[in-house]
């Protein structure tokens, strides 16, 4: 049998060494074990979990999984001869190797996470995902809803004005109140977003979300006896409460699921957020068909079965825990945070998650809870705070909203029939939930910043085509049909990235202290951004007409740019080692630099592999 490989042996006896005389620590990353068989190679990585020299693996064995290198023997090539190291040379090839080995295995630990998707998802957490994200379903649901029911509402209000006034309104002005009725939703969600992160803060993420849900109930009655009263003034104030709730429903839910979420699922659990989004918008074009309640009796229970997603959250919610989080960094209560953590994770070691919340109170100490002007006031947080800002508005400039308001009203001018207009838009919602299901493995996988470049992307060239069809779907027969797979596929990508990225990105940037300000910052230039593009589209298709989408396409092209040279990965970071980003300099030169850096790693293992 050949020699084993000088670089192997030394650090198989560096390693052992250290297992002699040194105690694990249960926050160390990566420690290695070697069996010493001769003329061994190391060849595969192992999952285990370290044990202290008392042998105490209840007490001393961390939640996350450690790596252990194993070796199985290889003959050497024939051809291999023995080589004279001097002592100076096995020094120093020991110590290359073990730095080597300490880089590889912190590299493959966060490689091993990725895939990981259902490790750590316990059935408590899935059901305080699922009670939270009932928020996102009712923002969701209420976005979609007032598109199908159109025509049904106007007639409504050309009916009770005519009783009103004895004459006649003209269509310019029914257009103008219902264009009222789609923005004001808006308005609520400027209001709502811009107190989330102090609601936050005074009743906590759970707390605030059931006392949100009164508004909620209060909304949807409204809107539900618009009919019954003969007062459209209902409508309009319904759809303002309604919007409040969800207004602060994007600011709570999305940071709750992150604060609750261990950091190797962080990313595609935030997903869900988009993923109940697109549900709820799905529901109610599909609700909102002539053959179900898209009639002049229907709509009025069409808009007020929003009544229904804060009731069930009103009867789940209260069955799961608080933030751990919140109760630890923000109440200072260290034993309500360890009961909401064994919940969560249905383990009794969560240490690891503790001492990780420790680091980051310690690290924050000095800034502690910071108001909106104190974070735009700061250097260190102002990066961060723009990136934020500009996600919002790469999702809401980007034209989809003018889709979900306005898609039947787009697809009718395309050439379609009212009714197949309608099936249309049943299309994008089927589209949406379909691709965020999609995307919830490719989160982790890919990257935030990697897939929101796809999406922007892809976007950017279906605006285009839906420009192209919009010009000549009167010379050819069939561009209306372009038109409909060109608006499909542009739901498409947004779904890929636009669509949930932003919510999440905006909660992984900041720590505990500055996160609830930026929440609602971020979340208030979203809702702006919606209420501007629902009050206007209607008075831009009239002016730009078939260039309507021309527009959305440079504003694609903006956020393409700034997404590919400002904002950093967040994949598998904790909140401090994302901070380190903007503290050190660009945020995706840094990225850059790690993952140069990995890169190195692995090429200067292959080649002690190869020799």
């Amino acid at each position: 049998m050949g020699e084993t490989k000088p670089g192997i042996k030394s650090m198989r006896k560096s390693v052992a060494a250290q297992q002699q005389h040194q105690h694990y620590h249960k926050r160390e990353v990566a420690q290695a074990q070697v069996h010493p068989v001769p003329g061994a190679e190391v060849l595969e990585l192992q999952e285990y979990v370290a044990v202290g020299d008392s042998g105490d693996l209840e007490a001393t064995a961390p939640r996350s999984p450690q790596l252990k290198l194993t070796a199985r023997t290889r003959e050497a090539h024939p051809t291999t001869r023995r080589r004279k190291v001097s002592d100076e040379t096995k020094e120093e090839i020991q110590e290359e190797d073990e730095a080597t080995l300490r880089e590889l295995l912190v590299s493959t630990h966060r490689k091993s996470q990725i895939p990981a998707l259902i490790e750590g998802l316990t059935f408590f957490l899935s059901y305080a995902i699922l009670a939270a994200v009932l928020g996102m379903l009712q923002f969701g649901y209420n976005t979609g809803v007032i598109n199908a029911p159109e025509v049904n509402i106007e007639n409504f209000m050309k009916d009770v004005y005519k009783s009103r006034y004895g004459e006649d309104i003209q269509d310019d002005s029914v257009k103008l109140l219902y264009s009222l009725a789609v923005s004001i939703f808006a308005i609520g969600g400027m209001l709502g977003g811009f107190c989330g992160g102090m609601i936050a803060n005074r009743f906590g993420r759970k707390g605030g979300l059931l006392l949100n849900n009164l508004l909620g109930i209060v909304g949807a009655v409204l809107m539900g006896c618009t009919k019954l009263s003969q007062l459209y003034e209902f409508l309009f104030l319904g759809r303002f409460i309604i919007g409040v709730n969800c207004g602060l429903n994007t600011s709570l839910v999305p940071m709750y699921i992150s604060e609750i979420a261990p950091l190797n699922l962080r990313g595609g659990l935030g997903t869900v957020n988009q993923l109940a989004v697109t549900v709820g918008l799905l529901l109610s074009q599909v609700l909102g068909i002539e053959q179900i309640l898209g009639t002049d009796e229907g709509w009025p229970v069409l808009l007020g079965l929003a009544v229904c997603p804060p009731i069930l959250q009103l009867v789940l919610l209260p069955w799961c825990p608080e933030s751990p989080r919140y109760l630890l960094i923000t109440r200072q209560w260290e034993e309500e945070a360890r009961r909401a953590l064994r919940r969560l994770r249905a383990s009794n070691q969560v240490e690891e998650d503790i001492e990780e919340m420790r680091a980051e109170e310690r690290a924050q100490q000095a800034e502690a809870t910071i108001s909106m002007m104190e974070l735009i006031c700061s250097p260190t947080l102002r990066s961060p705070l723009i990136i934020g800002v500009v996600m919002q508005l790469s999702q809401q400039l980007s034209g989809i909203n003018a889709v979900f308001y306005y898609s039947t009203l787009l697809f009718i001018s395309s050439g379609l029939t009212e009714e197949s207009a309608k099936f249309a838009t049943i299309g994008i919602g089927a589209i949406m939930v379909g691709m965020t299901l999609v995307s919830i493995p490719l989160m982790d996988r890919t990257g935030r910043r990697t897939l929101h470049l796809y999406g922007l992307g892809g976007m950017f060239i279906f605006s285009i085509f839906i420009t192209i069809s919009f010009l000549i779907k009167e010379m050819i027969d069939w561009m209306s049909y372009l038109s409909v797979v060109s608006v499909l596929s542009f739901v498409v990508f947004f779904a890929v990235g636009p669509g949930s990225i932003p919510w999440m990105i905006t909660a992984e940037l900041f720590s505990q202290g500055p996160r609830p300000a930026a929440m609602s910052i971020a979340v208030l230039i979203n809702w702006m951004a919606n209420f501007l593009v629902g009050i206007g589209f209607p008075t831009m298709k009239n002016s730009l007409e078939n260039y309507t989408f021309l527009p959305f396409s440079a504003f694609l092209a903006v956020f393409w740019i700034f997404t590919y040279k400002k904002v950093p990965e967040t994949k598998n970071k904790t909140f401090e080692e994302i901070l380190a980003l903007f503290r050190h300099g660009n945020g995706r030169s840094m990225e850059e630099t790690s993952v140069s850096k990995e890169t190195d790693v692995s090429g200067m293992v292959e080649s002690d592999q190869k020799l």
